[in-house]
Formats: C-alpha cells, sequence, structure tokens
C-alpha cells in the first residue's frame, strides 16, 4: 500500500466530529480528575438551582396564602393556632412577635417603648433567620461560579504540559502529535466554564430573590409591628 492510500485510509478513519467521551477517556488521569470534579460540581450546582426554584415558588405561595387571610383574621391567637404550622416564614416572622408580645404582656410593669424595640428585634431576627435558611446553599453556586474556571484551566495546563513531554519524548513536533492532547486539555477548560455559567447567573439572580423576599418578610413585620403598636397604645 502507497503513502497516499495510508494517508488517504487515515483520514477517512479520523473523526469527523468532536467526541467527548473519547476526549475524556484519552486524556490523562490529572486531567480526567478535573473533568470528573467539574461535572459532579455541574450536576449540583444544577440540583440547587432546582431545589431553589421549586422551594422558592412554595414559599411565596404560601406566603401569599397567609398573609392574605391573615389580615382579615379577627382573633390572630386562633388563626395562627390554626395556620401558623407548615414551611410559611410569614407564620414564623409573626409567631416571633406573638411570643414577645406574650412575655411582654405578661410583665408586672409595662414599659411600652421597651416592648416596642423587642417587638422590632424579635421580627428582624426572624425575618434574618429565613434569609439565611433560604440562601444556604446559594454559597456553593458563588464558589463554583468563581473556582471552576480555573480549575479548568489548572486541567488545560497540565494536559498542555504533557502534550510537550510527548514531543521531547517522541522528538516530533508535529501537529497529529500535539493535537490530541491540547484537544483534551481543552476540554477541561470547556467543562469548567460549563458548570461555572450557570453558577454565576443563578447565584446572581436567586440572591435578588432571597432579598426580595427578605424585603417582603420586612414590610409585613412593619404592618404587624404597628398593629401591635396601636393595642399596646390602648391599653
Amino acid at each position: 500500500m502507497t503513502q497516499l492510500s495510508l494517508l488517504t485510509a487515515a483520514a477517512a478513519a479520523a473523526p469527523k466530529h468532536l467526541d467527548p467521551l473519547a476526549l475524556f477517556l484519552q486524556a490523562d488521569i490529572v486531567v480526567q480528575a478535573v473533568m470528573v470534579g467539574l461535572v459532579l460540581a455541574s450536576l449540583w450546582v444544577w440540583a440547587i438551582i432546582v431545589g431553589f426554584s421549586l422551594r422558592h415558588a412554595k414559599l411565596t405561595k404560601a406566603c401569599d396564602a397567609y398573609e392574605r387571610e391573615f389580615w382579615k383574621a379577627s382573633d390572630i391567637d386562633a388563626f395562627q393556632a390554626e395556620h401558623g404550622k407548615g414551611d410559611v416564614p410569614s407564620a414564623r416572622v409573626a409567631a416571633a412577635a406573638i411570643s414577645e408580645w406574650r412575655r411582654s404582656a405578661g410583665a408586672k410593669a409595662l414599659n411600652r417603648d421597651g416592648v416596642r424595640q423587642r417587638l422590632a428585634q424579635a421580627m428582624d431576627g426572624a425575618i434574618a433567620q429565613e434569609a439565611d435558611d433560604l440562601s444556604e446553599r446559594l454559597n456553593f453556586l458563588a464558589t463554583v461560579g468563581s473556582v471552576a474556571p480555573f480549575v479548568g484551566l489548572f486541567g488545560t495546563v497540565w494536559g498542555i504540559m504533557n502534550s510537550f513531554f510527548q514531543i521531547g519524548l517522541q522528538q516530533n513536533s508535529s501537529l497529529a502529535v500535539v493535537a490530541p492532547g491540547i484537544s483534551e486539555a481543552l476540554f477541561a477548560t470547556a467543562i469548567g466554564l460549563f458548570a461555572a455559567i450557570p453558577a454565576v447567573i443563578a447565584y446572581n439572580r436567586f440572591s435578588h430573590r432571597v432579598n426580595q423576599v427578605e424585603a417582603r418578610l420586612q414590610r409585613f413585620a412593619d404592618r404587624f409591628h404597628a398593629s401591635l403598636s396601636r393595642e399596646l397604645d390602648a391599653q
């Protein structure tokens, strides 16, 4: 078989498009470890995205229903006993205020300014706790968004170093020797970006949603505080 025939056969056998699985299998063990870590991080990022979206929608719906009926209730204690259970942030903020109200109302000497301040602190603490609970896993999104590109870059650098090592080992600087290693190395960077881009977008978006929930609860707390303050003045 002539050299031209060999080149033609090699060209025919060469892949016509990138095969991610082949790039992974042919990569160095270090680059493979980087790829596996980035893929796992990406899967966890998407799990957080889906979980947060579902929980945020559930909490928003629950708060809407609770607050709509809360302001119509004539007996807050009875309403709270009936509707204050479950995963409802607004209900927990109201519960913190009611608990503090009961403790303050039982005092022998009633200090109205002190009661107002303690009510505000109790509700502010409950709001901060709700915001912390909702944003519990968002730090992972920020971490992946900032670190994943550099982890992918580490895999790329390692793969390129390995390609240069093969050049020295084979004493052949042709593109056929260098190209496979560089392709595998750049694939690690691509996976790093694939993990980082959704993480950054989701973190920014979800942080905004946490701020919205916190502001909503603060408005509810302010309105409830005003209602309790009026009742305190009437005593």
